[in-house]
């Protein structure tokens, strides 16, 4: 059983809010955005860190980090990417590997809307958690935080966090 921390597009911002969500959980996953390596060296101090890069981020990030990460926790397929997209409004790039990958869980990020659905589809449950970080035009910062127990999906949260 791991508990997992989602959040994306934290765009060079991590606080002490967020670093508390970090100890209660198992793993980070990060979808992009994250700005400097102050935010991931900051969760890798704490937590594991599972990330993608994502359209800002510079080359030291992407250096570290793939466009793409595809792996299995607990019996689950999870595929993350920054730039995804949601169902039936896919980027041609996701939804052209949508069926070779089969994911169980797809995460993106980029949007900063928050949106968790399931995808009949392609049979996956679709996950953005929104934007941790205070740049953009979201309100109110998010995250996700949920438990992966051999092939079950739950405990799922909203975590808002104060406003930007």
């Amino acid at each position: 059983m791991k508990r997992i921390l989602l959040l994306s597009d934290t765009h060079n911002y991590i606080d002490t809010n967020i670093k508390n969500y970090i100890t209660e959980v198992d793993e980070v996953w990060h979808a992009g955005d994250i700005g400097n390596s102050m935010v991931t060296d900051t969760i890798k101090s704490l937590k594991p860190l599972k990330a993608v890069y994502g359209n800002i981020d510079d080359k030291t990030i992407r250096a570290e980090f793939p466009l793409d990460q595809i792996f299995n926790i607990e019996g689950v397929k999870i595929w993350m990417t920054h730039i995804g997209g949601h169902p039936n409004h896919y980027r041609e790039r996701v939804r052209n590997k949508l069926d070779t990958i089969k994911p169980d869980i797809f995460i993106c990020g980029h949007s900063h809307i928050l949106k968790v659905k399931y995808d009949h589809q392609f049979k996956l449950l679709h996950m953005n958690p929104g934007a941790a970080g205070k740049y953009g035009f979201h309100k109110v910062r998010t995250m996700l935080r949920f438990t992966i127990d051999k092939s079950d999906i739950k405990d799922l949260e909203v975590v808002e966090l104060n406003p930007r």
